[in-house]
């Protein structure tokens, strides 16, 4: 009989990382994990995360503790997997408004970026639970606020070939204080009382990135549209 590898046997789930323990590749599994996620955001919607635990998840989805086990060690697991989802969603629906766009206005491209996400938001309040509560574990966070990940992506992707700035160092420091920055004032613009004051937010909250990345305060004004390299 084959010997086993004692390094394997001792692994624990935690060294697995946040991700799923195994991908649902037949059906019944991904029905599985969809009524999990499923489950997982109805709960998200009704009570306070911290009161969910995985065997309220399983008993709402209809499944057995045990096959939730099969797939999410853990309810953090569960957070951060429907987090990279949403966000992988996101990034889908950006693509194809990418490719319609011709765009050479670095402030009216982000601004479309922007307005995006405002709308995916809208429609899906579980995820602003999550990304808003800052409940998604550090390690997934970071690396989907990656200056080459998700929406960041596209706008570093245009920033070079649109715009002609260099892929350097300098221009990931900047989007990542822009995702940082942005992230904050998304939180904040959705704390407020009314969607109007919500828009006020959101609209201030573009013409303070346009200037930090494009040196220039609104879309039409001198260098809005302009090459800048760092």
């Amino acid at each position: 009989m084959p010997r086993r590898d004692p390094k394997r046997t001792k692994e624990r789930p935690e060294s697995l990382g946040r991700a799923s323990r195994r991908s649902p590749v037949q059906e019944r599994s991904q029905e599985t994990v969809h009524r999990i996620f499923e489950a997982t955001s109805r709960l998200l919607g009704r009570i306070p995360l911290e009161d969910i635990t995985t065997s309220r998840i399983a008993e709402d989805a209809g499944v057995s503790i045990g096959a939730l086990y099969r797939f999410f060690p853990d309810k953090q697991a569960i957070i951060d997997a429907i987090a990279v989802k949403c966000v992988e969603e996101f990034r889908a629906s950006l693509e194809g408004r990418f490719k319609e766009l011709s765009l050479a206005d670095g402030p009216a491209f982000l601004s479309t970026v922007i307005d995006a996400f405002v709308e995916f938001l809208d429609a899906r309040p579980n995820f602003r639970t999550i990304a808003f509560g800052r409940h998604v574990s550090a390690a997934t966070r970071k690396r989907q606020t990656e200056p080459d990940a998700t929406g960041a992506g596209l706008v570093k992707r245009f920033m070079i070939e649109s715009l002609g700035m260099r892929d350097v160092a300098e221009l990931d420091l900047r989007l990542r204080i822009a995702i940082e920055t942005g992230e904050r004032l998304f939180a904040y613009a959705y704390e407020q009382a009314d969607k109007a004051e919500r828009a006020r937010v959101i609209a201030e909250m573009k013409r303070l990135l346009s200037a930090y990345l494009f040196g220039a305060a609104e879309s039409g004004s001198p260098g809005a549209g302009g090459s800048q390299t760092f």
